[in-house]
């Protein structure tokens, strides 16, 4: 989906820091840790650290520590992170309905094609 990292690059977003992004705001109901953000990335838990440092240093993360364990942290996305995600997603929107209908159309051609199961 190029138009997605174009988005994020329009927003001075590199891809790698948007995807870090949006797995911290797609975390549901624990908190999200940065081996936990490599594995979602597939990335080497001292590159997660560095990206997660880079994202704080742009002030779109906080890291806290965990208060059942200080040596692990947890990250939170800031106010800053969360408005840059909301006009991201506008964009995807945008996009995704000018792309629905050929998409539509697609899959009902690909429905016509198909072996029928039995």
């Amino acid at each position: 989906m190029d138009f997605s990292a174009s988005a994020a690059q329009s927003e001075g977003l590199p891809v790698q820091q948007h995807q870090a992004l949006l797995a911290i705001k797609g975390q549901r109901g624990e908190a999200m840790t940065i081996g936990m953000l490599a594995e979602r990335l597939i990335i080497a838990p001292h590159t997660a650290t560095e990206l997660v440092g880079r994202l704080s240093d742009a002030g779109l993360v906080e890291r806290h520590a965990d208060p059942t364990d200080r040596r692990r942290q947890t990250l939170l996305l800031t106010d800053k992170a969360d408005e840059l995600l909301t006009r991201l997603s506008a964009v995807h929107l945008s996009e995704i309905r000018v792309m629905a209908p050929k998409l539509i159309e697609l899959l009902l051609e690909l429905q016509k094609t198909a072996p029928k199961a039995e």
